[in-house]
Parts: structure tokens; C-alpha cells; sequence
């Protein structure tokens, strides 16, 4: 639904934020700026009609205009950089910035992201845009735990454990919300809550168990962590059933547990239609129609309805009060959640008392924040193994092969910006060594039948006929609906269909619904089958492409068609819209290109592994390994492996990246080849982060923040969420690589581990080690600490990482670090909820990765009474 302003509809607004008719001077209270908070909204809520405020009650809020009110849409992301308005910063995905186990680097990044956010805010507010993806209350960050590596949305997440979660969460959120002692910079959305990880394909429908010692011990020490320490302003309900009811409308989550026991005070919103789940056929069906499943959402909680739809907004809404199927109570106590959060954000201040109103537009994609993306991709990349090759000192001709050499796809992961200065491998290494000096080639598609390296289609392919005549470029019609109804209002001819418009290329506008026809004649250069691509929907003598391909002809005239459709609508704007129609000629023998490419090179450096067109939310691709945005193994895929076994026959070094949102059972590879190198989805730096460190420009500090199995054959079924024999705390078997795991091209060396014989269970444990950088060459390592129950009563996790600090190096350099360790790092959960600290043997471990050959071990006894942990 759109809402548009008038004129003098703009000028009330003005006038009733205090803007024009000065800082103290408004006619109500609630433009009062001297007021507090609280003050403002009750006198606001006070004057809405019992419908003003049902609509404010979902994702999109309507105008009240009457009271200075605007339209304001809830609904924005900013995963890792601001999402789906235009051009953005793109930093690495969530998985990628976690595995930098930097706390600082992570406010700093969230910190550019609320600055993007703001300038983003300020000027489309400027230009009277409130739709969606453009306000200050942002969706992020997911911190489910990250617990089977089938889940396609395990990227979004900073992995599998409890404690990094909740630290990098916290800072995350920190830099979003700022620190201003009055306004917030922006809303963070901690998601999803909870006992969340998927299958993708069953999450409306799944009604999910676990016992309390899993639920306090993994599921949600993380959102406890932000409501307490970063007093985190919104939490998002999951689709799922916990223990029987909705998360949504589940009062043991939200009731009992966030608002009772954690002491949160911001707002709730539902996940996209998880409202809908309650009483649709396809979903739980809990009950019977929407306004039952309305009025227990709002009894329990649920304070803000994502929803497209206003189905709930029913006809019968005053008798639905009358007999209390919705309490106008809930309804008040929701809306005054909600316009709390508009009101510290400065909505209804003068911009001149709101600090965070002057950021410029020009920080968006600044050199400063494009700085900080390349150092946040270098410290999330991740050296599995190296055998002396890197960093590469002799190669002077690269053969760079793979599906996810020159892949846009690996850069942003999903939930992302349009990045402002996006380097792939390809691009970067062409860059560092020069075109002659790199063979490249596709090597095989991603997975068979989806090919990643697509061209736009170049003009000395397209023409149209003119008066008879065959004349270069396209016809181009322009129209200002999304039907290619009428007269076009724009007629021209394009050479090719490859654009990026600031603005409506109709109307001048920043946001614009409009659609685009092009017709004429496609005659290729050379005879292939290609596979097109792009966004437009394309149509080549009248019949649809599809992804097989097309067998086109050399010489030969096509007519196509092709539209394009730019909608702001209620799931998306159309800020800085796009038009490409690209297309791979899936003819050529990649596999034969690849060989002649290694045998003329001196290393090869192969990029494979998936990408989030592969692995991600609810996506309707099923194919071998891949299942609704899930996967069914976690094995390379085949086509891949294959590939790289003949590379390796040529006798030329391989080194391997592997990119991925999550875990994959590299076995072959890490037998067989020199080096491996983890790349998740790094961000627009991606390839210049890469060539740097391979060419040791850089020194890799990057850890795993999931453990790298073997086989999935080795956990549990994916539904199964139930944490025993699951991640590095309760896994027993041996994985391909641990959890905290990462190389360096120099070496550490722990010593002197300090730490009371004794002590009491309700003090903190102080412990200092010293580390030293005992090889040749200047490094961060990432000091991490674990704990171990040794004496426990009740089932508790093998090992438990309880800290984590950052430390620059150089050769020969050695530090000591001070860790302090409270009591509720050494807590077990009863069987009745309790978190408790017993007295007991506890094993203190000091090293680089979990527990190993390299850690330092003491074992310390807790004496004293049992304690709770509130």
C-alpha cells in the first residue's frame, strides 16, 4: 500500500514537529522536546481514535495526519551493510565478520553501517520516500546459533556458539543503536526468537522441543547477552512452534522469559507472516481466523505485525473489542512500545537537536567505510592449511579457475547492498600481476547447469529494423506504469540492456514504479547454446528462455523482447533500479580450458565452493545437495572436486578457496592439496583481500566460528535440535577442522599460564598467560579460553569458549593477556531452569583454536556454597 503527502499535508507536519514553530514553542505536549519520552508518547496516545492506532500496529504504519503523524514503514535490513535501498558499503557476511573474533571491528563496522543508514534516512525523508528499506529500524542481526551446517541461513549468523554470538552481537548492536545519551542512532533487531535454525522448508509448521539445559545453555545466552548489555531496542518472534504455541504468541518466550527474566523494555515484531502461520492451513493453523490469531499475538507480546497483507484489519475490529478477541489494553501497550522506539529515534524533533540528522550522504561508500570493508575481509579470511606454498613468493603466471573465480554472488552473501567498488578474485588479481599473466577460466558451473560468470550481452549483437532497415541497438519503450499500458512516455533506442539509474530515467525521481519494453533482433557472432541471465524476462522468437539454454546460430536473426518491471511495492521500493540482460555460452568445454590453463601456469589458484544463490532463505532451487535454501550434504559439490582431482594430476600446485555461508566437508582437498583457504562471503573487498593475502601482503588471522565436519553423516538429522553431539561443545567424533581454528604464516607459542589453585564460586577468576609470536613474520593471533565442568552433576557441554581477545604481535614480540572469568562462566543448568554455579573441578585451556596440543591447561576448584546466576 502506498501513501503519499501533500503539499499541505507536509507543512502541517512541519508544523507539528516543532520545526517551524520553534524548540519548545508546540501547541501539545508531545511536541514538546523538553518532555521526556515517556511524557511525549502517553500524551500522543492519548489523542489516536482506537483505529488511528490499529494501524500502527503493522510493518507499514499509516499517516495520521491530524496529529503530525507520517507514514512510516518498519521494515529494513542491514545484515552487513544497509540493505536493499541502492548503493551501500557491503561488508562480510555475518559468518565472515564473526570469524574476525574482533569485538572492536565489529562495532566499527556496525558503527559505518548506522552512519550509511542515517544519511540514507535523512535524504529520502527529504525527498518524502517512506517506504520500506528506508527508515531507521533495522532487522538485524540474526543471532541464532548456528547449529547444523545444512542450514542456508547459517551465513546470516555468527556461528555456532553461545558466548562469540553474544559478544559479537553486542557490539554490533552497540555501534548500530550509537551512543548518544538521548536519541538512538538507529533500532537494532535482535532475530530470531527462538530455538530457530531451520529446515527452511518446514519453519511454519515446525513445532520444536528441547530441554532447559539446552535452551539456557545454547539457544539463548545470546539474545540475554543484548538485552543486558546492549539494551538492544527490538526482538523478532520466529515462525516456529516452541513447546506447542507460536513463537509469536508464545508467553513462556516472550512473557516469562525476555520481558520477566532478561528485563527487556523495547518492542516485538513478528517475522514476515509468522501472524498468518497461526491460523493458515499451510502453517500451524492454531486457530480458527486472523483476528483470533491477531488478539493472541498482541496479548502475548507481539507489538508490530510484519505482514503484507491487511486481512487483519477486519471489518468487525469494534465488535472483535467489544467481546475481547482484541483487548484495546494490549493494543495501547503496543502502540506506546512503538512510538517510544519513533521518539528517541528524533522522528518528531527539529533535525538541529538530533546529532545523527547531520551525517552527510557522502559517507555512504566513503573511503574511509570502503577501508574498513577491506579490513574487516582480511581478518574474516581463514588459512586452513598451508604447506609452506603461501604466501606465493616465485608464481609469475596464475592459471585462476573456478565457478566462483569472477562470481558478484560470493561477494554479498544474502541480505545486502549494491557495493560501491565490488573486486572479485579475477579482477583483483588481473590488477596485482596483469592481464597476460593471468589464465582464467570458468573451469565447470557451481553446481551442473548453473553457470556463474555471465556476460552482458554486447551491442554488436542487438539491432532493431528501422523503415526496413537493420540498425544498430534496440528499441526502447519507457512507460510510466508497471503494465507497459499507453502511449510510452520515453521512445529511444539503447545499444544494449546494461543500466544503473540513480533516478527514474521518466520522471527524474528517486523513487519510481514504471515498466521498460525492448524489442528487435539478436544476431550472435558465434554459434553456441547460451543460457541467459540478467533481470529482465526475455523472450527470443516468442518463446521464454529457461535455464537450459538456448542453441543460437552464428549470423542468424532472433527477434526478442524483453521487459522489465520497476515497482515500488509493499515488499520492495525502487531506489536506484537496475536493467541487464547477460548471458553464458554453456557450449564451451570449461573442464579442457581448465588443463590448458594449469599447464601453462606455474600455480593455480581454484575458487569454488557455493554461493547464496545456492544456500539461503526459503528458495524454491532443489537439486543434488540442495533443498528450499538448504543443503542435503555438505560435500563439495561433485562437479568441483572432479575438476580439481585432474588439476592436481597436471603436478601444478593447487591452492584451493573455498566460499561458502557455511561449513563443507573439504576431505580430498585438505589430503591432497598444498593449501586451503576459507573465504565465506567476504564482502566488495573480497578479491583484493585475497590476492593480498596470498601474495602475503597480509598476515591471516582469521578463525572458524563453526566446526568443519567430516561428513553430515556425523551429527545428528538437521531437524533434530537437541544439542547432543552438535557443534565443538557437545561433538565427541573428530572434525575436519575445529571450531576457533586458523592458520598463520607465522607461529604462537602459549606459556606461563597463571590462575588461583582455588577459589570461590561466587568471585571472579582472574587467569594470565603469556604469548609470544615465535616465527618470522608480524601477526594478530586471536587468544581464546575455555572452560570444562570436570565434576558436574547434570549434562554439561565438553569444552565451552568463555573469551576471546585480539592481540597484534610482531616477530619475536611476546605479551602477556589478562583474562577474567565470572561466575556465571562456570554455570550449569538444572533441570528446573536454574542456572547454577557449583563447587567442583573446572580445566581452564589457553591457546589459539579449541583445546589442543598447542593450549596451556590448569585446573582450578571452586569452593563455597552453590550460587544462582540471575
Amino acid at each position: 500500500m502506498r501513501f503519499r503527502f501533500s503539499l499541505a499535508a507536509g507543512l502541517a507536519i512541519l508544523l507539528l514537529s516543532g520545526i517551524a514553530v520553534g524548540q519548545n514553542n508546540g501547541k501539545l505536549p508531545y511536541q514538546n522536546t523538553q518532555l521526556s519520552v515517556d511524557d511525549r508518547v502517553e500524551d500522543l496516545i492519548s489523542r489516536m481514535t482506537i483505529h488511528e492506532k490499529v494501524t500502527q500496529l503493522f510493518n507499514h504504519a499509516e499517516a495520521i495526519d491530524r496529529l503530525g503523524v507520517p507514514a512510516y514503514d518498519w521494515w529494513n535490513e542491514c545484515l552487513h551493510g544497509v540493505a536493499r535501498a541502492g548503493k551501500a558499503t557491503v561488508f562480510p557476511q555475518a559468518i565472515g565478520l564473526s570469524a574476525t573474533f574482533d569485538q572492536d571491528l565489529m562495532f566499527r563496522v556496525a558503527d559505518a553501517i548506522s552512519d550509511e543508514a542515517r544519511a540514507k534516512h535523512h535524504y529520502y525523508v527529504a525527498n518524502n520516500i517512506r517506504s520500506i528499506y528506508t527508515g531507521l529500524t533495522f532487522w538485524t542481526p540474526n543471532i541464532n546459533i548456528f547449529r547444523d551446517p545444512r542450514w542456508g541461513r547459517g551465513q546470516e549468523t555468527y556461528g555456532e556458539d553461545p558466548f562469540l554470538t553474544g559478544r559479537m552481537a553486542v557490539n554490533f548492536i552497540k555501534g548500530l543503536q550509537g551512543n548518544d545519551p538521548k536519541y538512538l542512532k538507529t533500532v537494532a533487531t535482535a532475530k530470531h526468537y527462538a530455538v530457530h535454525s531451520g529446515p527452511e522448508f518446514t519453519r511454519h509448521t515446525d513445532n520444536i522441543y528441547v530441554n532447559d539445559r539446552d535452551l539456557y545453555d545454547t539457544y539463548l545466552p545470546a539474545f540475554k547477552a543484548v538485552v543486558r548489555d546492549a539494551n538492544v531496542q527490538s526482538v523478532m518472534c520466529a515462525y516456529n512452534r516452541f513447546r506447542d504455541k507460536p513463537c509469536c504468541g508464545n508467553d513462556i518466550l516472550l512473557s516469562n522469559i525476555l520481558r520477566n527474566r532478561f528485563g527487556f523494555n523495547g518492542y516485538v515484531v513478528s517475522d514476515c507472516g509468522a501472524i498468518s502461520d497461526f491460523f493458515t492451513k499451510q502453517g500451524h493453523h492454531t486457530t480458527p481466523n486472523s483476528t483470533k490469531a491477531w488478539g493472541w499475538s498482541l496479548s502475548t507480546g507481539t507489538d508490530l505485525n510484519c505482514e503484507q497483507s491487511r486481512t487483519f484489519l477486519v471489518n468487525n475490529l469494534d465488535s472483535a473489542l467489544r467481546v475481547g478477541i482484541i483487548n484495546e489494553s494490549d493494543i495501547n501497550t503496543s502502540v506506546k512500545r512503538l512510538f517510544r522506539a519513533r521518539f528517541m529515534l528524533g522522528m518528531f524533533d527539529p533535525d538541529d537537536q538530533v546529532a545523527y540528522s547531520k551525517i552527510p550522504f557522502s559517507v555512504v561508500g566513503s573511503e574511509k567505510h570502503l577501508k574498513l570493508s577491506q579490513e574487516a575481509a582480511e581478518k574474516s579470511l581463514v588459512l586452513l592449511k598451508n604447506n609452506g606454498i603461501l604466501p606465493l613468493k616465485n608464481a609469475k603466471k596464475i592459471a585462476l579457475i573456478g565457478p566462483n573465480a569472477n562470481n558478484f554472488a560470493i561477494l554479498i552473501g544474502n541480505y545486502n547492498g549494491d557495493p560501491i567498488r565490488p573486486t572479485t578474485p579475477l579482477k583483483a588479481l588481473r590488477e596485482k600481476l596483469g592481464a597476460q599473466n593471468v589464465q582464467y577460466t570458468l573451469g565447470c558451473p557451481i553446481v551442473p547447469g548453473v553457470y556463474t560468470d555471465p556476460e552482458i550481452v554486447d551491442a554488436a549483437n542487438l539491432f532493431h529494423n528501422e523503415n526496413g532497415k537493420l540498425k544498430a541497438g534496440l528499441k526502447a519503450e519507457y512507460f510510466t506504469n508497471i503494465k507497459f499500458e499507453g502511449t510510452p512516455k520515453l521512445v529511444q533506442t539503447d545499444p544494449k540492456i546494461d543500466f544503473y539509474w540513480k533516478k527514474s530515467p521518466l520522471n527524474n525521481l528517486i523513487e519510481d514504479s514504471f515498466s521498460v519494453r525492448w524489442s528487435g533482433v539478436l544476431i550472435p557472432k558465434k554459434s553456441a547454446t547460451y543460457q541467459f541471465g540478467g533481470n529482465v524476462k526475455l523472450k527470443i522468437d516468442n518463446k521464454v528462455t529457461d535455464s537450459k539454454g538456448v542453441a543460437l546460430e552464428k549470423g542468424k536473426r532472433y527477434e526478442i523482447i524483453a521487459e522489465l518491471v520497476i515497482s515500488a511495492s509493499s515488499y520492495a521500493n525502487s531506489i536506484d533500479p537496475t536493467a541487464t540482460l547477460s548471458w553464458t555460452d554453456i557450449s564451451r568445454d570449461y573442464h579442457k580450458e581448465a588443463l590448458a590453463a594449469a599447464a601453462e601456469a606455474d600455480v593455480v589458484i581454484f575458487c569454488g565452493g557455493i554461493s547464496a544463490e545456492l544456500e539461503g532463505e526459503e528458495m524454491p532451487l532443489v537439486i543434488d545437495g540442495f533443498s528450499h535454501g538448504d543443503r542435503t550434504h555438505i560435500n563439495l559439490p561433485k562437479i568441483q572436486e572432479d575438476l580439481l582431482k585432474d588439476l592436481y594430476k597436471t603436478g601444478k600446485p593447487v591452492v584451493f578457496v573455498n566460499f561458502s555461508g557455511s561449513a563443507v566437508a573439504m576431505n580430498w582437498e585438505d589430503a591432497n592439496l598444498p593449501a586451503i583457504v576459507q573465504a565465506f562471503y567476504p564482502g566488495e573487498a573480497a578479491g583484493t583481500a585475497l590476492v593480498r593475502l596470498l601474495f602475503g601482503e597480509f598476515n591471516p588471522s582469521g578463525r572458524l566460528p563453526v566446526t568443519f565436519y567430516k561428513s553430515e553423516k556425523d551429527i545428528p538429522d538437521f531437524s533434530n535440535y537437541d544439542m547432543q553431539g552438535r557443534t565443538y561443545r557437545h561433538f565427541k567424533g573428530t572434525p575436519l577442522y575445529p571450531f576457533g581454528y586458523g592458520l598463520s604464516y607465522t607461529t604462537y607459542e602459549y606459556s606461563n599460564l597463571l590462575i588461583n589453585e582455588t577459589s570461590a564460586t561466587a568471585s571472579p577468576v582472574s587467569v594470565t598467560v603469556d604469548v609470544k609470536n615465535s616465527g618470522k613474520v608480524d601477526g594478530e593471533e586471536v587468544v581464546q579460553i575455555y572452560v570444562s565442568n570436570k565434576t558436574a552433576k547434570s549434562e554439561v557441554p565438553i569444552v565451552a569458549l568463555k573469551g576471546f581477545q585480539r592481540i597484534n604481535l610482531k616477530k619475536g614480540e611476546q605479551k602477556t593477556v589478562t583474562f577474567t572469568l565470572k561466575p556465571e562462566d562456570f554455570s550449569v543448568t538444572t533441570s528446573d531452569a536454574i542456572q547454577m554455579v557449583e563447587a567442583g573441578n573446572y580445566e581452564i585451556a589457553v591457546g589459539g583454536s579449541v583445546p589442543g596440543k598447542n593450549s596451556v591447561v590448569k585446573t582450578i576448584q571452586l569452593t563455597g556454597n552453590t550460587i544462582e546466576v540471575k
